[in-house]
C-alpha cells in the first residue's frame, strides 16, 4: 500500500513540537522531529501573535530539515481553560414507512445532540462530537445502529467546545507560519490515544496530562470518554510557588525545579541540608515543602475531576505530560489517590523517534496516532468516527455547495 504523509503539530506552553511521519494506515514511520521553545502562548492561549508564529516556524523548519520535504499541513493539538466538556443526548423518529436505520438517521441524531449544546454555550465552536453508543428502541449499547429495525433512534454523546475566540487566534498563527490544519485534535484525546492500555480504557481510568502551563485531564470508561477538562494549574505554576516562596527570579526557580525538585518518600530527611544554585544558597526543605505542596494539589484536582463513584475508574490514574517525571509523582499519586498509578508513555515508533518515548511527547505522538484510529487512516464509518470542528466545517461547506 502507498504511504501517505502525516505530520503532528504540539502548540504548548513550554515547548512547540513538530513530528513529520508516513503511514500505510497500520503504522507510523517517523521522518522529522522539530523542538523549540515556545513563545507568544500562556496556558494555552495565544498571547502574542508574531512570538507565537515565530515558535511554530522555528519548530517545523527543524522538523523539515530532518525530512527533508516542506511540511504542508498537520494535525493540531489545542488545549486551555476556555474548553470545556458536556454528555448530551440526542434523539430522533425512524420514519414509519420503513422503520430502519440509515445513515442520514444517524446525522439527524447527531445534529439533534450538536444544535442543543450550541444553543445553549454562546460565542463557542464545537472541537469534537463523540458518540458514546446509540440505542435503538431503548437498546442502548450499540455502537453501529445502521440496518438495524426501529421506531426510535438515540445517541449519548460527549461533546468537547472550545473558545470561538482563542480557536481563531490560534489558527490565525498557525497559517501565518505557513501550515495548513488539517484537523484540530484536544490535547487530552490525543494524549490518552497515546498511553492508555484496552484495558484501562474498559474498566476506567483517570489520565492527566501534566504539561506546562495546564494539566489536561480525560476520564474513560467502557472505552468512552466519559469526562474531559483543562486545570489551568502545571509545571509553570510549580516555578512560579519556588519563585516566590524562595524569594527568587523565576528563570532561577526554573533551574532549581528541573535540577532538584522532587517528592521522594524519605526525601525530606534531607530538609537541613541546603542547595547553591545560580550563586544563591536554597534551603532544600523548604524547596521540598513548596513543591510537594503544588503537586498535592493538583493530583487532588485531578481526581474531583471524575464524575460520580471513584469505582468507575477501576484501572487507576496515568499520569502523563513533562512535568510527570517528577521524581516520586506516583508514588504520591497512589498516597493521594488510594488506586493504582504509573506513568503514561508514548510507544516506540519506527524511525528517528528516539526521543519522542517520552511523557513530554504523548500529545504529539497520540495526535498521530488519533488520525490512524478516528481519521483518513481507517475505513469510512461515521457513526463510529468522532466528528471535530474542521471535519464539521468541510461537512457543512459540502453541504452548502
Amino acid at each position: 500500500m502507498k504511504r501517505r504523509k502525516i505530520a503532528s503539530l504540539d502548540v504548548g506552553t513550554s515547548k512547540i513540537c513538530t513530528v513529520m511521519a508516513d503511514t500505510d494506515g497500520a503504522d507510523l514511520r517517523v521522518l522529522g522531529v522539530g523542538i523549540a521553545p515556545s513563545q507568544g502562548l500562556q496556558k494555552g492561549l495565544v498571547v502574542n501573535l508574531n512570538d507565537a508564529k515565530h515558535s511554530i516556524r522555528q519548530s517545523v523548519q527543524m522538523a523539515e530539515q530532518a525530512a527533508g520535504y516542506r511540511l504542508e499541513s498537520a494535525l493540531v493539538g489545542i488545549t486551555g481553560r476556555h474548553i470545556n466538556s458536556a454528555n448530551n443526548r440526542g434523539v430522533v423518529a425512524i420514519p414509519g414507512n420503513r422503520q430502519m436505520v440509515r445513515q442520514e438517521d444517524v446525522d439527524r441524531v447527531l445534529d439533534v445532540a450538536q444544535n442543543a449544546v450550541q444553543t445553549s454555550v454562546g460565542d463557542t465552536t464545537i472541537l469534537h462530537l463523540i458518540p458514546q453508543y446509540y440505542a435503538v428502541d431503548g437498546q442502548e449499547g450499540i455502537k453501529n445502529p445502521v440496518g438495524m429495525h426501529g421506531f426510535r433512534l438515540d445517541v449519548e454523546t460527549h461533546i468537547v467546545t472550545a473558545s470561538q475566540a482563542a480557536v481563531e487566534n490560534l489558527t490565525k498563527c498557525i497559517r501565518a507560519a505557513g501550515i495548513e490544519i488539517d484537523d484540530l485534535i484536544f490535547e487530552p484525546l490525543a494524549s490518552a490515544e497515546a498511553v492508555l492500555t484496552e484495558d484501562e480504557r474498559l474498566n476506567g481510568v483517570i489520565m492527566a496530562d501534566i504539561g506546562g502551563g495546564t494539566t489536561g485531564v480525560a476520564v474513560i470508561n467502557r472505552n468512552n470518554f466519559v469526562h474531559t477538562s483543562v486545570l489551568p494549574v502545571a509545571g509553570h505554576s510549580l516555578t512560579h510557588d519556588i519563585s516566590v516562596g524562595l524569594g527568587i527570579s523565576y528563570e532561577l526557580a526554573e533551574e532549581i525545579k528541573k535540577k532538584y525538585a522532587s517528592v521522594e518518600a524519605g526525601i525530606e530527611r534531607m530538609a537541613d541540608h541546603t542547595l547553591i544554585e545560580g550563586g544563591q544558597t536554597v534551603p532544600y526543605g523548604e524547596l521540598y515543602e513548596i513543591v510537594r505542596s503544588r503537586m498535592e494539589e493538583i493530583l487532588r484536582l485531578v481526581i474531583l475531576e471524575v464524575p460520580g463513584d471513584m469505582k468507575s475508574v477501576r484501572g487507576g490514574l496515568v499520569l502523563t505530560g513533562g512535568t510527570s517525571v517528577l521524581p516520586g509523582l506516583t508514588e504520591l499519586g497512589m498516597d493521594i489517590a488510594h488506586m493504582p498509578v504509573r506513568l503514561g508513555i508514548p510507544p516506540q515508533l519506527y524511525g528517528i523517534a528516539d526521543n519522542l518515548v517520552e511523557p513530554d511527547y504523548a500529545a504529539s505522538v497520540g495526535l498521530l496516532m488519533w488520525e490512524l484510529s478516528h481519521g483518513r487512516g481507517r475505513r469510512p464509518m461515521a457513526e463510529e468516527r468522532p466528528r471535530t470542528f474542521m471535519s464539521d466545517l468541510a461537512h457543512m461547506l459540502s453541504r452548502a455547495r
